[in-house]
């Protein structure tokens, strides 16, 4: 999901991130205040808010903007899979087939883990010595490799909770929630409903060619009534579709399966 303005020219700000409400302001304000340290920073906000937009918004205003951003799913793939994409791997003894994980393709970047309350018990205590040392073994092997990463987390789980819960291991949240950054979920943000639905309106209009202008008040009354559980994401899903469907210069919304 990107609610970046596609004619923006500003690479080192965040002005780019649609929205003008006061509490996307003050995650912005924070965001900015992080962007240039190398503390890591522990990103939270509910599915489809836009945590990973605010992650690459830190990495493309921070020290590190000319290096990689690569990022990491927890929650898509099995314990094994997983060790294997962070850390890498090597299949014979003497190295000669390895395979690199993210861990050292970020090097001198940035490693963003999503959804990291899905991390396994196992594998957070991997990840919490990586941060320590900054250093980690690939899968079957014994040596040692040095990085230089800052890391950016994010979940839409209270990792304390998952903590009490036996589920997450307290001494990697503590090292993650040095810098705990909150995305505001779009009910919470009503200022900048009708913004970001002129904005998607717009942009997916040019992409087909269509002459799409301006949204009737009925369709704004429904935009402004609904709960959007699906954040941002849901909008532009939904804005999306009634661009293909809408035939006039009004956005025409199908009102039906998106309850108030």
């Amino acid at each position: 999901m990107s609610v970046y303005m596609e004619d923006a020219r500003s690479d080192n700000s965040l002005q780019d991130i649609m929205g003008q409400s006061p509490a996307l302001k003050q995650t912005l304000r924070l965001a900015m205040k992080v962007a240039r340290s190398d503390a890591p920073v522990l990103i939270l906000g509910e599915a489809g808010s836009g945590k990973e937009l605010i992650a690459r918004a830190i990495h493309r205003i921070s020290l590190r903007r000319n290096e990689s951003f690569v990022k990491v799913n927890c929650g898509v793939a099995g314990e094994r899979k997983l060790e294997s994409e962070l850390f890498g791997r090597v299949d014979q003894p003497e190295g000669e087939s390895r395979e690199i994980g993210q861990a050292e393709a970020a090097h001198n970047g940035v490693l963003f883990l999503s959804e990291i309350a899905d991390l396994p018990l196992d594998l957070q205590a991997r990840l919490l010595r990586f941060l320590e040392r900054r250093e980690f073994e690939r899968v079957g092997s014994a040596t040692s490799i040095r990085v230089n990463v800052r890391l950016i987390a994010s979940t839409q789980y209270d990792l304390a909770e998952r903590v009490a819960e036996e589920k997450f291991r307290e001494d990697l949240y503590d090292q993650l929630n040095v810098f705990p950054l909150r995305v505001p979920p779009l009910r919470e943000r009503p200022d900048d409903i009708l913004l970001l639905a002129g904005y998607f309106m717009q942009r997916f209009a040019r992409r087909l060619d269509k002459h799409i202008d301006s949204i009737p008040p009925d369709t704004v009354n429904f935009l402004m009534s609904s709960d959007w559980p699906g954040n941002v994401r849901q909008l532009e899903n939904l804005i999306q579709s009634s661009v293909v469907l809408s035939e006039g210069p009004e956005l025409r919304v199908p009102l039906v399966g998106l309850g108030p």
